[in-house]
């Protein structure tokens, strides 16, 4: 038989390979993709953070009586978070070059500390309603997300301090493992308390007055932050051990365009869609602020 020769596999895996590798440099070396990347993301939490604050201004119209409710202070919360993000992204060229930096890392990881808190708030609105179905005390359930907060911040606040003084690789790393430990605890808290609201849901009557409404919005939110809070605690501990994947600097644009898409602005379009719904105009006694 006639022996068919040709290129071998190999070869031709590894000069795709070469080839992806080049690419994946070219737009990270290029000043015109990371301007570009970097002002698309500033777009897209601007966008995030106007849809928040036209629906907080549509609550505020809506229930002016109630003063600032869990929803306002959700919507509020969400409004800063983006829009201060997109003013990072704005001027993304300064950010990046700040001196020291620790100013850097500053400026990037505080937003997710308020991105913690502001979906940490589902968290505790949703125990609310779990304890209260339940009959259990409510009134430690503030005490204890304010708490847990301010320790965050605390030690946050005490590891920006000893980088600013002493800039070493083992604080950075510390850093990072501390950011990756906090989304991880997000997301406990969202499988904990929406995994446990949603199965109480699931006992209620069939007939049950917007059952299935409230199971799909419980369902979804819990399964979308718990999903964007992990992803996060995976590419934080990843970026902490391997500084081709960190994303604290200006030449990585692709991989800080699919981090906080997948992170940040996506999760937090799709919750305020799925929340979109604005509170009865006559509120009885027993309304629940987030709907």
């Amino acid at each position: 038989m006639r022996r068919i020769t040709g290129m071998p596999l190999n070869s031709s895996s590894s000069e795709f390979g070469t080839v992806l590798t080049s690419w994946w440099a070219e737009i990270n070396e290029s000043s015109q993709w990371q301007d570009g990347i970097f002002y698309s993301l500033c777009a897209a939490y601007a966008l995030v953070s106007s849809v928040a604050l036209i629906q907080l201004i549509r609550i505020e119209l809506r229930v002016p009586e109630y003063g600032w409710t869990t929803q306002k202070v959700f919507h509020l919360m969400n409004f800063i978070v983006n829009g201060v993000r997109a003013v990072v992204f704005g001027f993304h060229m300064q950010v990046f070059l700040l001196h020291p930096k620790v100013l850097t890392l500053v400026v990037l990881d505080l937003p997710g500390l308020l991105f913690f808190s502001t979906y940490t708030l589902l968290v505790l609105f949703w125990a609310e309603i779990y304890h209260q179905a339940r009959s259990l005390p409510t009134d430690k359930l503030r005490i204890f997300y304010i708490s847990v907060n301010g320790i965050i911040y605390f030690i946050q606040v005490c590891i920006w301090v000893y980088l600013w003084i002493d800039d070493s690789s083992a604080a950075e790393f510390i850093g990072k493992i501390f950011i990756a430990v906090v989304s991880f605890i997000a997301a406990l808290g969202f499988l904990l308390y929406g995994g446990r609201l949603f199965f109480m849901l699931r006992r209620f009557p069939i007939e049950s007055k917007g059952r299935r409404k409230k199971l799909h919005e419980v369902g979804s939110v819990t399964a979308i932050c718990f999903t964007c809070f992990l992803i996060r605690c995976f590419v934080v501990v990843l970026s902490a051990f391997d500084k081709d994947a960190s994303l604290d600097v200006m030449d990585h644009p692709v991989l800080n365009l699919i981090y906080y898409m997948l992170v940040e602005i996506l999760p937090s379009a799709l919750v305020l869609y799925i929340l979109r719904k604005l509170p009865p105009k006559r509120i009885s006694a027993q309304y629940h602020p987030i709907r």
